[in-house]
């Protein structure tokens, strides 16, 4: 069923997508054109890359510890390194985009939900030298593969819990100042993610950004997105299919959601 949510919600998603031209927002604008259509190739790319060849080719097995809805290609609880990187890690094409974001708007104080093997993460930590990265891990098999790999590139920005969201998120969040940046990638459920975001908006300023990962993953995670983006609290969404971006600046009066190719 989730895969037929996708295929159709793809078409939909490619149907309704627009360009810089189909805007009327210069802020949307310049995020399309300075980040979305940014081609550069950055000093950290090639070294993070590695790092993914490396994992593709790591055949060892660890015991996973899943709290979310699953994996959609292996139901499992043993899986091979490389079959993580290949299914579960972050995309070389979103994670470019990860720290081309975080890079763009100077977003210094980052939470991770789901950390996964650590390549998005890495992407985030090498887009700002002084940025802070909290990330959550709710396997510790994946946790510890993580560390090793946050290691062998040399992130020394990245502190790392592991454990159920719904049980440590609290006070991981109490810990903590405000966070510019927040990147939720775990659970995939439609009420988890709506609690989640309603915790998280504790925590944001008015130049935060929330990104959520796999929106439109299953229907309902499309509605968990459809209820987040409607938030009176968010100013400005952008749908990237993949991403779902939300904005909460209070100098913008009404409410824009923008559809966007990516």
């Amino acid at each position: 069923m989730s895969k037929q949510h996708l295929a159709f919600s793809y078409v939909k998603y490619l149907i309704n997508a627009k360009g810089p031209h189909g805007t009327h927002s210069p802020f949307v604008f310049s995020f399309i054109n300075d980040v979305l259509k940014d081609k550069r190739e950055f000093y950290a790319f090639k070294e993070i890359e590695n790092l993914r060849d490396e994992l593709h080719n790591d055949h060892s097995e660890i015991k996973i510890t899943d709290f979310g809805a699953g994996s959609l290609h292996n139901k499992s609880n043993t899986r091979k390194i490389s079959e993580l990187a290949k299914n579960a890690g972050r995309s070389k094409k979103h994670g470019e985009l990860l720290f081309r974001i975080a890079n763009y708007f100077e977003l210094n104080n980052v939470l991770e939900l789901g950390t996964s093997l650590g390549l998005g993460t890495s992407y985030l930590a090498k887009a700002r030298e002084k940025s802070q990265i909290i990330t959550i891990e709710g396997c510790p098999a994946i946790n510890k593969q993580a560390k090793i790999n946050f290691k062998k590139i040399g992130l020394t920005n990245v502190n790392s819990y592991v454990g159920n969201f719904d049980y440590i998120l609290d006070d991981v969040l109490n810990t903590h100042h405000k966070f510019d940046l927040i990147f939720v990638d775990g659970n995939h459920r439609k009420d988890p993610t709506l609690n989640y975001f309603h915790l998280l908006k504790k925590h944001i300023h008015s130049n935060s950004l929330i990104i959520f990962d796999d929106i439109h993953w299953s229907k309902e995670m499309t509605e968990a997105w459809n209820e987040i983006k409607a938030d009176s609290t968010v100013k400005v969404s952008m749908d990237l299919f993949q991403f779902g971006l939300v904005f909460f600046m209070k100098e913008v009066k009404e409410k824009q959601e923008f559809t966007l190719r990516f």
